[in-house]
């Protein structure tokens, strides 16, 4: 009886051996297909947008007044005049658009007149500029030099006295200007002052173009 068991007791031993292996085999193989995974890639942060940096302020446009004009004028480099305006005080008047002007490409500037004015004052953003006043001597009734003489001061800070447009362009009819560099505003307005010595003050166009 004790030798029909001995069959059996060795079948058994041998499943559980083949059982064994089999869980061995499956645990080694699950563990290389693990790691056989590939590796998790993680995008890069992605660096937050800067903020743009901010423009820088406009710069202020020239001003140009065409003075004792009623209407805007467009000179030969195609800027635009505005027409009269800014003054305190004075008269208009404008020339024949025939009447000759030398020494200058834009005569029609020259032929409307703004005179007998006690100021002229612009708005304009603080800064440096550069101010270009306009003249001719267009009246018939002054006939030589020392017959208009007036004083004009830019801005506070520029003194003309005894100014005399004849003598300065060398008679009547001829365009002379006068550029003031380097006038600094400090509150919002441009100021020009005249004052009348014989005759009265007369100007034809004022200019006022911010510094570079």
């Amino acid at each position: 009886m004790n030798r029909a068991k001995h069959p059996i007791l060795w079948s058994c031993g041998s499943l559980i051996s083949a059982l064994a292996l089999f869980f061995l085999v499956g645990c080694q193989s699950a563990r290389e297909q693990s790691s056989s995974k590939p590796a998790t890639v993680t995008a890069p942060a992605v660096a937050p947008a800067t903020t743009a940096e901010a423009a820088p302020a406009s710069v202020p446009k020239a001003i140009r007044i065409d003075a004792g004009s009623d209407t805007n004028y467009v000179d030969s480099e195609g800027n635009v005049w505005l027409a009269d305006q800014g003054f305190a005080d004075g008269e208009v008047i404008t020339r024949d658009d025939d009447m000759p002007i030398a020494n200058t490409k834009d005569p029609a500037l020259y032929r409307t007149e703004h005179y007998d004015m006690t100021s002229f004052s612009q708005n304009v953003p603080n800064g440096k500029y550069t101010v270009k006043l306009h003249f001719a001597e267009t009246y018939e009734g002054v006939t030589g030099p020392g017959e208009r003489v007036f004083s004009f001061n830019v801005g506070g800070q520029n003194e003309f006295k005894d100014f005399d447009v004849w003598v300065k362009a060398g008679g009547p009819q001829k365009a002379y200007d006068v550029t003031v560099d380097d006038v600094e505003v400090t509150d919002g307005k441009l100021t020009i002052t005249f004052t009348a010595n014989v005759q009265s003050p007369a100007i034809d166009g004022i200019e006022i173009i911010p510094a570079q």
